[in-house]
């Protein structure tokens, strides 16, 4: 399975970015797909992630500012992003988890205050 995430950047506080993660040599349909991020020196945390049925869940300091979603037919998730903060800046990585837990290269977003 190969995770392409894109959409990064840099942004102002406030702004909004939407992230994608292009799945390929896997069909995302049976999967849990999930965003995570890391800042230097730090683990990497859950952002969110989507069940293959559709079931949600967030970390509590994205909730109701980050959505994720996901297109079967595109085999790509997604994350918009809203109401951005300085410590949202981090690396965001797109997970795919069936059984084993594939990653992408991850993509940079940075906030400035």
């Amino acid at each position: 399975v190969q995770l392409q995430a894109s959409g990064g950047g840099l942004v102002q506080a406030g702004g909004s970015l939407r992230l994608s993660c292009a799945a390929s040599g896997s069909r995302i349909s049976f999967a849990t797909m999930g965003w995570y991020r890391q800042t230097p020196g730090k683990e990497r945390d859950l952002v969110a992630t989507i069940t293959n049925t559709g079931g949600t869940d967030y970390a509590d300091s994205v909730k109701d500012r980050f959505t994720i979603s996901r297109d079967n037919a595109k085999n790509t998730v997604y994350l918009q992003m809203n109401s951005l903060k300085p410590e949202d800046t981090a690396v965001y990585y797109c997970n795919f988890r069936i059984v084993y837990d594939y990653w992408g290269k991850g993509t940079q977003v940075t906030v400035s205050s």
